[in-house]
């Protein structure tokens, strides 16, 4: 059964993923890759709250939330494959400056967010 969990909650969150690069590539014409940058930074953000607040609201659902939530939805909605292959084809494109600052800055503001979401916002009385 956990692994229905998960699979609904990736399905949630491979779908959002979907949405919010179409939307951002859709809007503005980006020669970074912020949509995955916004993605990944933002899905760390829900991981560390998830991590943190779940327990807190839903003491009596066990692993469950978490299961949907954090494994299946942010495992589904970050995507470290499209982070590693967009930093490559910068720098086969010889974009090193550009490549550099992404690398980086994700590392940074997913850490940042990470820890806002598990330390700084979480509601779970902690």
């Amino acid at each position: 059964m956990n692994a229905l969990y998960v699979g609904f909650g990736g399905i949630i969150g491979a779908l959002l993923r979907y949405w919010i690069a179409t939307v951002m590539n859709e809007r503005w014409t980006l020669t970074f890759p912020y949509p995955t940058l916004f993605i990944n930074v933002s899905g760390s953000f829900l991981l560390g709250w998830f991590t943190s607040s779940l327990n807190a609201y839903f003491p009596q659902a066990g692993d469950i939330p978490m299961l949907i939530l954090g494994v299946g939805m942010c495992g589904a909605y970050t995507t470290f494959s499209t982070f590693t292959y967009e930093t490559l084809a910068m720098l086969r494109e010889e974009r090193y400056g550009a490549a550099t600052l992404y690398v980086f800055s994700s590392l940074l503001f997913g850490l940042a967010a990470a820890a806002l979401g598990l330390y700084g916002i979480g509601l779970s009385g902690r």
